[in-house]
């Protein structure tokens, strides 16, 4: 996981979000934003990784 991948995971969950509210497809909306916030939980478990890694002074 890094940050990064989950930062595109966010993005596209967004866009597939808007585009699903566009053509009024609830469940392309609610695809987006599950995908949304697994990006968001990926990000956050990749900041807590490296946070815990530079406390421990691992590489």
């Amino acid at each position: 996981m890094s940050k990064a991948k989950g930062k595109a995971k966010q993005i596209k969950g967004k866009l597939k979000e808007t585009a699903g509210s566009a053509v009024d497809d609830k469940r392309m909306e609610a695809e987006g934003s599950a995908e949304r916030m697994s990006g968001k939980a990926e990000e956050m478990v990749s900041k807590a990784t490296e946070r815990k890694t530079k406390g421990t002074g691992r590489s």
